[in-house]
């Protein structure tokens, strides 16, 4: 099987393109008028270049304007891989999955993950195969609206992983809101009967993506958190804490609960539960999430959230306030790090703009954006959208490969390695 998958003519104009910005960014010539190159509306490159994904590093605008264009079209080709029946090994392998703890601390250290999807296999592989480790445990709930090719080839690919497993309870439009509440919890109840006795539990959209490694991530918890919730958020103030008891209440990009006036009013919740208001992000301990499914008090407020309209934006937040609830964190406020997120209102105070675009006044990342996504000192960044910008995703999965086998503490296979053209190649 050839290394380079492109077509001929687009292989050559990607190569041209590509090696014309690898000397643009080698021998400058500020002297010189910079002119505007004509590129092609898109280029399909079939091959990864690393000296374009370092230039992005390095944010050098030549290497984004080039990027913008260089567009990946062989993702499909994951696909491939996981309609080999039997095949598993193969499958796990070519996928370049890490199958061996890199080292003591995190094989004594068992992490358990809440992954949602609904779509973009490619995607999900390439967020799975970067939190992945076999000392882990892996819940994933594939949304219920999903086409049925996407769920099974999830179904093959997880059942080639004894620590993965498909939630037992799937449901609808589970990105946000009271299903998205629902599915997190059911992968909860799953979670806790898993055989892998882990300590902590994050949950991951598949428009996340990891920039600090396993081991970076269980130090971070051992630094501050341990035994104890990271859920960032604050107590509301008096008039907005109102206003949470009124169905469907928003999040401002300010932060602050906003209502519409035609809203019916809710009951307040039972048993005097102060509402906070805060991420839907977190990191739990196991004894908390054994809280929550059998507290009074976190079942009730399950039912009050009901009609509310991100009421996973309170429920974390509020139940790890809870002074007597195991790895409550009653005094925190918004540290944690968990996101590093570009949001609109942000922008010129925390961030120097979004290189992508914005939806929902949340920056869905470009190339751009990588400089400030690696500096961030958050474990996790959103919003990516491989199937508008690859090259991000791409090239930030493949530094993080690089930092995760740097820090390994055992000799490393050579399948875990990426190699220097398209990874997603098995030959």
């Amino acid at each position: 099987m050839s290394q380079l998958r492109a077509t001929k003519p687009g292989l050559l104009v990607c190569m041209a393109i590509c090696t014309s910005i690898f000397l643009y960014l080698r021998t400058p010539t500020p002297e010189e008028p910079e002119e505007e190159p004509a590129y092609p509306a898109v280029v399909d490159c079939g091959f990864y270049p690393d000296e374009l994904c370092s230039a992005l590093f390095e944010g050098k605008g030549a290497a984004s304007q080039v990027a913008q264009f260089c567009k990946n079209p062989h993702r499909s080709e994951i696909l491939a891989h996981f309609y080999a029946p039997g095949n598993c090994s193969r499958t796990s392998q070519g996928l370049r999955f890490i199958t061996r703890p890199l080292s003591a601390e995190e094989g004594n250290f068992s992490l358990a993950y809440i992954v949602m999807i609904q779509e973009e296999l490619a995607t999900f592989v390439q967020l799975l195969r970067a939190i992945y480790a076999p000392q882990n445990v892996y819940c994933v709930h594939v949304d219920e609206k999903a086409p049925k090719k996407f769920k099974t080839a999830v179904h093959t690919l997880v059942n080639c992983f004894e620590n993965v497993f498909i939630s037992s309870e799937n449901e609808k439009a589970a990105s946000a809101g009271f299903p998205r509440l629902q599915a997190e919890i059911n992968c909860m109840k799953d979670l806790v009967h898993a055989k892998l006795q882990w300590s902590y539990v994050i949950n991951l959209r598949g428009q996340d993506f990891p920039i600090k490694t396993n081991k970076e991530i269980i130090r971070h918890i051992r630094s501050k958190w341990t035994d104890k919730n990271i859920a960032p958020g604050v107590i509301q103030t008096p008039n907005a804490k109102a206003q949470t008891s009124q169905s469907h209440p928003e999040l401002s990009p300010e932060g602050h609960i906003r209502v519409s006036p035609h809203r019916r009013f809710k009951d307040e919740p039972l048993h005097n539960v102060t509402i906070y208001s805060g991420s839907a992000h977190y990191i739990l301990t196991r004894k908390f999430v054994e809280f929550l499914l059998t507290d009074v008090r976190a079942k009730a407020m399950l039912q009050w959230a009901k009609g509310m309209r991100s009421p996973e934006q309170h429920y974390w937040v509020t139940l790890s306030r809870l002074r007597d609830a195991p790895g409550a964190s009653p005094n925190a406020g918004w540290e944690g790090n968990l996101r590093a997120i570009k949001w609109r209102h942000e922008e010129g105070k925390v961030h120097d703009g979004c290189k992508g675009h914005y939806v929902q006044d949340a920056c869905v990342f470009g190339p751009g954006d990588l400089p400030w996504i690696i500096q961030s000192p958050s474990l996790f960044a959103s919003k990516f959208e491989p199937s508008a910008e690859p090259l991000v995703v791409l090239c930030l999965e493949r530094w993080h490969r690089l930092r995760v086998l740097g820090q390994a503490e055992v000799p490393t296979e050579p399948h875990w390695h990426f190699r220097q053209q398209s990874h997603f190649n098995m030959s």
